[in-house]
């Protein structure tokens, strides 16, 4: 019976209520198994069922094993071989579940939901119960993942890192702390984006950012052409200790918020006309310019709005020195603040989280999940390659 039998008329009105259809979907995927289970087993004694026998070892009847799918709760049988060397791949031994399952859990977890309610999903689609205990010894099989990802080996040069860090909830003894994840996005010479990493640590502060940009040149990066982060203190510093010839802009958009704390709300509207015109200047000259325009009207009033202009003025101005299609990208961490956008998306149902371990599983799924809609390089890609390779002819080659 092929797919067009299944699916005809006469065949479906066989089945009188919609209990029965599911019955007969049930058997026909616990079927579907066990067929897949056969081939398994041909492929590992190396001959087919009931032909002549290619090696010592041979088929030994089977057992009745209890499986959980998409589709509930499956009795099915499991071939086994004289020599007990049969390890099944779809339904793994000391397992009673199909992989599909497990997918399904990682891929709910990785959109933020706990695991009490992964486990009433389950429960509510499929009929039948898992603790959170299980789906806990699941979501942990991510750990090697993370391991390797985190430890993989990265590209000699990127043109663009961004960088920044999210804050958690974590609970450490008796005690719930904030904790910062950092990450760092770069941008390939195929105009891709990739997520170079993500480590752990306390405040976000220029010293650990040093041990994060340690492990990202020991894991291959030979440069960075340039760097877009906050405003933290010591943190060009910090970059150009590891990466000399790094050009680091620091992000206009955290100086624009920090320049309005200090405004009161009837006179922001116009603090912030004022100062748009600093960062849209054609180049630095008038930019310089346009800061002084803004501290003549409001620097006696709002002294600490204006200083934080002056004290990080040469690296709030890196982007003057490039074309207009590079300086949209740098000159903001918008990039990576998108991605830190998604990752609250996906785990604002944790208040907080119970481990380190925890925390890190959870914003590493949330990554895979968005970074899988990065299929095209940034836009005016061409145009962009073009810029960098005749600026930094130098200093790398497509």
């Amino acid at each position: 019976m092929d797919k067009d039998d299944l699916l005809s008329k006469d065949f479906l009105k066989q089945f009188k209520t919609g209990k029965e259809l599911d019955s007969f979907l049930k058997e026909l995927h616990s079927r579907g198994i066990e067929q897949i289970l056969e081939g398994e087993l041909d492929e590992h004694l190396g001959y087919d069922k009931h032909k002549k026998k290619g090696s010592s070892n041979a088929r030994n009847g089977y057992s009745k094993k209890i499986i959980k799918t998409e589709n509930g709760e499956s009795e099915i049988k499991v071939l086994r071989d004289r020599e007990a060397s049969f390890s099944p791949q779809l339904i793994p031994k000391r397992s009673s579940r199909s992989s599909g399952v497990e997918n399904i859990i990682i891929s709910l977890y990785a959109k933020g939901m706990t695991n009490s309610d992964i486990g009433q999903q389950i429960h509510e689609i499929y009929g039948y119960n898992i603790s959170t205990s299980l789906v806990s010894r699941i979501t942990d099989r991510v750990k090697e993942d993370i391991f390797a990802w985190q430890n993989r080996p990265l590209d000699a040069v990127y043109l663009v890192v961004w960088m920044d860090g999210i804050v958690f909830k974590v609970r450490e003894g008796s005690r719930v702390i904030n904790k910062t994840i950092y990450i760092a996005i770069g941008l390939k010479k195929n105009g891709m984006k990739e997520v170079l990493g993500l480590w752990l640590g306390h405040n976000e502060s220029a010293a650990f950012w040093m041990s994060v940009l340690t492990d990202i040149k020991a894991r291959g990066v030979d440069d960075i052409l340039i760097t877009a982060t906050d405003n933290l203190k010591g943190f060009t510093e910090t970059i150009t200790a590891v990466f000399p010839q790094s050009r680091t802009q620091i992000c206009v958009v955290h100086q624009i918020r920090n320049s309005c704390k200090y405004i009161v709300r009837k006179d922001r509207p116009s603090f912030i006309r004022d100062m748009k015109k600093i960062y849209t200047s054609p180049n630095r000259l008038s930019a310089e310019a346009a800061l002084e325009d803004l501290a003549t009207t409001w620097e006696k009033k709002y002294p600490y709005a204006i200083k934080g202009w002056r004290t990080n003025w040469e690296e709030l101005t890196v982007f003057f020195e490039f074309p207009v299609e590079i300086r949209k990208i740098i000159y903001t961490t918008n990039m990576i603040e998108n991605l830190n956008g998604k990752i609250r998306k996906y785990t604002k149902n944790r208040l907080s989280f119970p481990t380190n371990e925890a925390v890190m599983k959870s914003v590493y799924l949330a990554i895979q999940e968005t970074t899988k809609k990065w299929t095209r390089p940034i836009l005016n890609w061409a145009v962009i390659l073009n810029q960098f390779l005749i600026i930094f002819e130098d200093r790398f080659e497509v």
